[in-house]
Order: structure tokens, then sequence, then C-alpha cells
């Protein structure tokens, strides 16, 4: 058996993984054939549809791929490792929509304004079911015949309505003015989603560095709802990110569609209740909207160490851990194997250090502790290493 203690010496490599995911969740190419012939339109405008777009209610199937260029069998091949208390449910939405980062995965959606949502992942003949309804919480693992209840969802963190700009267009002016010099927004023309008329919003840095070549949303052109949506990377191949509707209807899904009752002979697992939300505050700088996220992300580095380098799409984060970083070989082997598949040895003026890498995010963790992450090149991990930032 691996040593536990050893093992935990190399959360912070391994965790690149986590880093690339959590990307994901802020967070889709479209056939050119039989695109709708629509009114012309300006970035600006769209911006304005889309937040102006008041949709409460829908149901649809909804496909999503991902491809981190992660070495997913390493990663599987650490559940042994993390070895876990033995208490925690298979249910968990923590845990089982963490599988939305890999693969192709079709899902069920339906929600009925802010207190109704349901999504079910289809695997095969096994589903997984995640309601929300009003107080409630349900998630169920037909495979293991699981349910994780969570009683008491709260809204949104305290200060996250501050100084939310009041009007679409105030939002759209918003957003164009931080994306400043770093980005071109555009509308790169129309698009058939799940049988809806769309416009193509196109999103792209400036900046050279950034391993995102470009973000594409499609919006429906008659109530601004995004329906699609595409994260490329500057290596090529498949998206990062490819998810949209397939089907989609407006209308209000049943009540009973959001109605939950235990299947008989379920284990169920009670979650703990979600804690004040004086401990969910943002970090300040985050409160002020989307004119100040350099000083939310340095809010974070009041106690931690950590430094903020450069602007918009080749922000890098720098953490000074203090201390030497774990040699890759002492590593239990089955860490070792991940390291080596998908982390570089790298050199410098500040010295050595390995780069682990995905499609999207990529570390470097210098030996003598540091760790600079973004979503960036290599050579702009590098660079900045050198520069002693």
């Amino acid at each position: 058996m691996a040593d536990t203690r050893k093992a935990s010496r190399f959360i912070v490599p391994v965790a690149v993984a986590g880093v690339a995911a959590a990307t994901i969740g802020l967070v889709p190419a479209l056939a050119a054939a039989g695109d709708p012939d629509l009114p012309e339109i300006t970035a600006q405008q769209l911006i304005e549809k889309i937040a102006a777009s008041d949709t409460q209610t829908l149901s649809g199937t909804f496909r999503i791929s991902t491809d981190l260029g992660l070495p997913l069998d390493g990663l599987a091949g650490l559940g042994g490792l993390a070895g876990g208390d033995g208490g925690s449910s298979t249910a968990d939405p923590t845990e089982k929509l963490t599988e939305l980062v890999s693969g192709t995965h079709t899902l069920r959606v339906a929600a009925d304004g802010p207190d109704r949502q349901k999504l079910t992942l289809l695997d095969g003949s096994d589903e997984y079911s995640l309601v929300h309804n009003g107080d409630d919480v349900w998630a169920y693992d037909s495979k293991s015949k699981e349910v994780f209840h969570e009683k008491g969802a709260s809204g949104a963190p305290e200060g996250a309505d501050k100084q939310i700009p009041a009007t679409p267009k105030e939002l759209a002016d918003e957003i164009l003015k931080a994306a400043g010099d770093t980005t071109s927004i555009t509308v790169d023309g129309t698009a058939k989603v799940a049988g809806r008329d769309a416009y193509q919003l196109l999103i792209k840095p400036k900046q050279s560095g950034s391993t995102v070549e470009s973000v594409k949303i499609a919006v429906d052109a008659a109530n601004g709802t995004p329906l699609k949506f595409t994260l490329a990377s500057v290596e090529g191949g498949k998206p990062v990110v490819d998810a949209g509707f397939t089907k989609v209807d407006f209308g209000r899904p049943a009540a009973s569609d959001f109605d939950f009752k235990v299947p008989e002979g379920a284990k169920v697992t009670e979650g703990a209740a979600e804690k004040g939300a004086k401990e969910e505050k943002l970090p300040e700088g985050f409160e002020k909207g989307f004119g100040d996220l350099e000083k939310g992300f340095g809010g974070f580095g009041k106690d931690g160490g950590l430094n903020v380098i450069g602007e918009g799409w080749t922000t890098i984060a720098k953490l000074d851990s203090g201390a030497p970083a774990p040699k890759t070989d002492e590593a239990p082997k089955e860490i070792q194997g991940l390291l080596d598949s998908f982390g570089d040895k790298v050199t410098g003026k500040f010295g050595s250090g390995t780069v682990f890498k995905t499609k999207l995010v990529n570390a470097l963790l210098t030996d003598d502790g540091k760790v600079y992450v973004g979503a960036v090149t290599q050579d702009a991990l590098v660079n900045a290493a050198n520069a002693g930032k």
C-alpha cells in the first residue's frame, strides 16, 4: 500500500487537473450548411440581447464533449490512492459531476425559475439525476442505488449582487470595457442550433501567449438564450469544450418533473446544511463587478503569498510555497506515472522545474517551491519565472 502521507506531498502538481476542470465551470463548432438569414447585429447589441434574456423555463437535451488533454488513465489510477473515509455517497454531486470534465456526455435538463431545476446524466443504461426543488436538493445514482439529500439550499453568496450593472446596455458596456485592448469580440455569422436560429458571438484573445484560441457562443436570435458554447485551444484538434442543446423547448415543464421519491431499497446520505452567508462572502474586489477582477484575485493572496502577473488572457498566478518541491522519484508509483505522462522538465534563469500541461491550463512548479499557473503557454510560464516576478 502506498504511503498516503508521502502521497500528500504531491497534491500540488496533481491538482493542476482540478484547476483545469474548475476553469471550465466559468464558464462550443457549428455547421455552416443551412445557416439562417438574420438581420445584422453588432457585438454590443448581441451582448445586450444576452443580458436582457429573461428565460425562466426550458427543457431539452444537452450534449457536452470535453478534451483537456489530460492523461485520464493515470488520473483514474489514483482512485485507490485517495482512499477516502468510506462515508461519502456515490450520488454526491461534488463527486459525480466531475465525470463531465472528460469524454462526451448526454444530459436531459429542465428548469422552472430559480427554485426548480433538474439534470439527468445518461450513461448507457445507468442514469444520474440531480433535482433542485425549493429548499431541497436530491441526487440519485441508479448504478449504486444511492441517494444524496441536502436541505436548506441557499442562494448566491452575500455581495454577489453588489454593483451589478442594472440594464443590459450597462452590462454590455462593462463587458466590452473589461475586454479592452486584450480581446476581440465580433459577430461571426449565424447558425441553426437545436432547430433554433442563432447568432454566433466570437471572442478571441489579441495577446500572444494564451492557450485559448477562441470562445464561440451561439445565441438564440429570438430570446437571447445561449444555446451552444465552444472553447478552442491554440493546440488545435478537438475543442476543449463543445457543449450545446440538441433539443430545446422554452415552455414550462410539468411541476411533477421536479418531484423526487426515494426509490425502494436505496441508501440515503444526508448532506451537511450549507454554512451561513458570512462564510460565503466573495473576496474583496469580486463584489465590484468586471472592472476589478485583478483586485479580486489579489484578495486570495493576502495570507497565501499569491501574486497576479500580467493582465487579460495572459494573466499568471504565482504562489510561493516557501518550501522546496518534492522530488518526483520519491512519489508513489501511481503518481509517478501521472507526473511522467503530462509533466515536462524545464530549465532557465530561474533554475529548474516541471511544467504540467493541459490544453487549457498549464502550471510550472519550480524546484525551489514556486508555482506559476495560468491559461498560458509553457514559454509564457518560463518567461515569467525567468523575470523573477
